[in-house]
């Protein structure tokens, strides 16, 4: 799926699962939301730490988005890399695929900043 698509169909079912109306599920959106802002840590520190756990928990979604984050959030090559490397520490070589698929998806972030388009 390219990144695209991946953002589309995001947006597209988170739309539909809240407004499906379950308060439970609208409260832990609106959680999961308000641990990324700004608080003792930087949204972009708090980023990085997503991105490492999502990396370890093996979690492709998650670290896709948390790779779009950072982005946002000015991560540079080389945060992300040490990033990684947290992570392959800490997950071991069962993360290896999934640093694989983060590496290109990253480079793919990187490639629509290249050309102007919006990841």
């Amino acid at each position: 799926m390219t990144l695209q698509e991946w953002q589309e169909y995001r947006r597209k079912m988170n739309e539909k699962i809240l407004e499906s109306g379950h308060l439970g599920i609208k409260r832990f959106f609106a959680l999961d939301h308000q641990a990324y802002t700004t608080g003792a840590l930087s949204p972009k520190v708090k980023e990085l730490l997503g991105l490492v756990a999502s990396l370890v928990l093996r979690c492709d979604d998650c670290v896709t988005y948390h790779l779009l984050r950072c982005h946002e959030e000015g991560v540079t090559r080389e945060e992300f890399l040490e990033a990684f490397n947290v992570a392959l520490v800490v997950g071991g070589s069962i993360t290896i695929p999934h640093l694989r698929r983060a590496f290109e998806r990253l480079e793919e972030i990187e490639a629509a900043g290249r050309t102007g388009e919006s990841p």
